[in-house]
């Protein structure tokens, strides 16, 4: 926390995982301070002995708050869903709930993972476009066959959770891999609708106090 009380979040604009959360604290209108942390200038800054210090993993996202510091992206979801349940991103119904956790798991641990920035500076340059688009595609095309037994509005109902927090930074993940989306109309539409929201707008990677200025919207 600040001098002032905010929480503070370590996030890269670009990561997907630090989109999730700042989608979170902006559906639950949490005020918090951004702390840039570049994750290719100077080497990687999250590999500075500071940053470590905070996240021995050396990863984004990082959440300073209530006198802790969270690491994972999911596990600070569900921690600000915990202490500030509103508006809910888990829904109250078991099943339902086990869908959203399920499709969450499915993006956070069974698809981004493999074309993290880590991942793909082991395989090769020329091999990094052919290896994400590989990993996304298997990813989509599961999730797509679940989310159209899932979806009403959103990824489980007509409620927004945090499986949709884990969605639309993931389909944004597969534009800059130059995927073809075609195949996955139940995941183009509700990420449009999902864009449509103020909560993923304000959070978006083209909107933040690191965004580069040629990429910004």
């Amino acid at each position: 926390m600040t001098e002032s009380g905010k929480p503070i979040l370590y996030s890269y604009f670009r990561s997907s995982c630090s989109w999730r959360v700042r989608i979170a604290l902006a559906l639950k209108g949490i005020d918090y301070e951004t702390m840039p942390i570049h994750l290719t200038k100077d080497g990687g800054q999250q590999f500075s002995e500071e940053f470590q210090a905070l996240n021995p993993m050396k990863q984004v996202p990082a959440l300073k708050i209530d006198g802790v510091t969270i690491g994972q992206s999911l596990a600070i979801i569900e921690y600000l869903e915990e202490t500030r349940p509103t508006p809910p991103l888990l829904p109250q119904d078991p099943k339902k709930r086990a869908s959203v956790r399920m499709i969450s798991d499915l993006i956070a641990a069974g698809i981004q993972p493999l074309q993290n920035l880590s991942v793909l500076k082991e395989v090769g340059q020329e091999n990094q476009l052919p290896w994400a688009q590989k990993a996304i595609i298997s990813g989509f095309d599961a999730l797509e066959r679940i989310l159209q037994s899932t979806a009403g509005k959103y990824c489980v109902g007509d409620q927004v959770s945090m499986a949709d927090l884990c969605l639309a930074p993931q389909v944004a993940n597969a534009e800059r891999f130059k995927v073809d989306l075609t195949p996955y109309p139940t995941i183009s539409r509700i990420n449009k609708t999902l864009l449509a929201l103020e909560a993923f707008w304000v959070s978006h990677p083209c909107q933040q106090p690191d965004t580069p200025a040629e990429l910004r919207a």
